[in-house]
């Protein structure tokens, strides 16, 4: 990738695609179909953390894969984090208007980033991050001994990942 202009567009547009798959429903929609009727969550709490999961999910995985190449890590992170930022104040406005209170949805993707990483710190010894995200997703659902809740938190946080690499690199970025 010698000509800069070309660089640009394709980080550019890896950065917004990247925003366009964690906003999108489709992987959300579909867990949601698998839950089973035993589970001890409620859908719409499932629902609502699923789609948090799914962006955070999307961020951490461009710092994760693209920790070698920190240039790019840097400038498509920071693109991606931006148009969250700027979907999260629509969506902020949207609800705040909807419900008649004042909601800072970034501020949320904010807090649950942070406490799965700090899930992912503590037990540095496991494998595999989906083991540690599981469960602190189904914590964050009500039920953190929910295995239905568990297996789909690791589920999405899992292909989350693989798709974020797999799109890496297609593009030729990673």
């Amino acid at each position: 990738m010698s000509d800069p202009q070309k660089k640009t567009r394709l980080i550019d547009q890896a950065a917004e695609d990247l925003f366009n798959y964690a906003i999108e429903r489709e992987d959300v929609k579909w867990l949601m179909g698998q839950l089973a009727p035993a589970a001890k969550v409620t859908p719409a709490t499932f629902e609502y953390e699923l789609q948090i999961l799914k962006i955070i999910s999307v961020g951490w995985s461009i710092s994760y894969h693209l920790d070698g190449h920190p240039k790019r890590k840097g400038v498509i992170g920071e693109l991606f984090w931006r148009a969250v930022n700027n979907f999260s104040k629509a969506l902020s406005e949207t609800s705040g208007l909807m419900i008649g209170q004042d909601i800072d949805y970034f501020e949320i993707l904010k807090k649950r980033l942070d406490q799965y990483v700090k899930a992912m710190e503590d037990d540095p010894q496991t494998p595999e991050p989906a083991v540690v995200i599981g469960p602190v997703f189904a914590g964050l659902c009500g039920h953190e001994d929910d295995i239905f809740a568990v297996m789909a938190g690791s589920k999405m946080f899992a292909n989350t990942v693989v798709r974020v690499r797999q799109y890496l690199e297609a593009s030729k970025l990673r």
